[in-house]
């Protein structure tokens, strides 16, 4: 058995069906079908089920995939600490951020990146939160920019800042009046919201109580971004809560918008970097970090260098 054997294994896990699966380790079909059989006869257990219209994975193979990918994870780090121990700051730098964190930050940050270490180039993910930890668990990417609360075995987590909450309002709104928003008032306008699944979602509602009951007022996106529910305020369908980063500049761009703070104590998000525990490059998580505090997001405040914490 190969490590070979082993990609394909996890690739027929996660797409659930042999061309995709063989499209995406770039062989054929038969290739591929070929090695999952000869592991199968190895191992003297069939990992799949087949049917003409889907593949299933029993539970021994689940287990089986699972040890797999820790395998692979493990053997890409030999080219890792290689590497590392060259020039930690030479090579791609595989980064994935969160939706509600990109479009603000890498504008801001990968200009940063280029002038502390030019010869690291980044490939960036955006994605839920749920779908990058499972790359970096898989090996597929190096370091997460994430929002706590964020817990996952074998993943270190290291805080950078903290992002206060802003209330975006249509330019003619009554609310403009006030010099902060309460919490409490957003059950009382039509609170536009990102869809179920993401964590921004879910840390507005946790501001708000209340918007989780009040039929009729909440309006929810589902599937949508930020930037969606921004133009709809400003075309006057109601309000929304933003991040500074996504909300301090907005009234220089666009007349029509308007941002006002929330009352004391300001509700935030605690925004870090997650990366495996295996993890040999420290001086690229150190440069991204460096970079990040220097983009200078609107409204953020730094958070002093802490010990990055290990899930159990």
């Amino acid at each position: 058995m190969t490590l070979t054997d082993l990609r394909y294994l996890v690739a027929l896990a996660h797409e659930r069906h042999f061309g995709r699966a063989a499209e995406k380790c770039h062989v054929s079909q038969p290739t591929l079908s070929v090695a999952i059989k000869k592991v199968e006869d190895e191992l003297g257990i069939a990992l799949f089920e087949r049917s003409a219209s889907e593949v299933k994975i029993t539970e021994t193979g689940r287990r089986i995939v699972a040890q797999a990918e820790k395998v692979l994870v493990e053997a890409s780090q030999i080219h890792e600490i290689a590497a590392a121990g060259k020039d930690p700051l030479a090579g791609p730098l595989r980064v994935g951020v969160i939706y509600t964190i990109g479009p603000y930050l890498l504008p801001r940050l990968i200009p940063r990146v280029h002038q502390l270490a030019p010869r690291m180039p980044l490939i960036i993910q955006e994605n839920y939160t749920t779908r990058l930890a499972e790359a970096l668990k898989r090996g597929e990417l190096d370091v997460i920019i994430i929002s706590l609360p964020f817990e996952e075995a074998g993943i270190v987590a290291q805080p950078v800042y903290d992002e206060p909450f802003r209330v975006l309002l249509p330019a003619a709104h009554p609310w403009t009046a006030l010099d902060s928003i309460d919490p409490e008032h957003l059950a009382e306008d039509q609170l536009l919201l990102l869809g179920s699944g993401n964590c921004f979602r879910e840390q507005v509602l946790e501001v708000c109580p209340h918007c989780r009951n009040v039929g009729g007022l909440q309006r929810t996106l589902e599937g949508s971004s930020l930037e969606t529910i921004r133009h709809m305020v400003a075309t006057g369908l109601g309000v929304t809560v933003l991040p500074s980063s996504a909300a301090d500049e907005l009234t220089i761009q666009n007349p029509l918008v308007a941002v006002r703070p929330f009352t004391a104590p300001e509700p935030s998000r605690r925004v870090a970097l997650a990366w495996r525990v295996t993890y040999p490059r420290s001086g690229a998580i150190d440069i991204l970090r460096t970079a990040i505090l220097e983009s200078e997001l609107p409204g953020v405040r730094p958070i002093g260098r802490v010990p990055a914490v290990e899930a159990a």
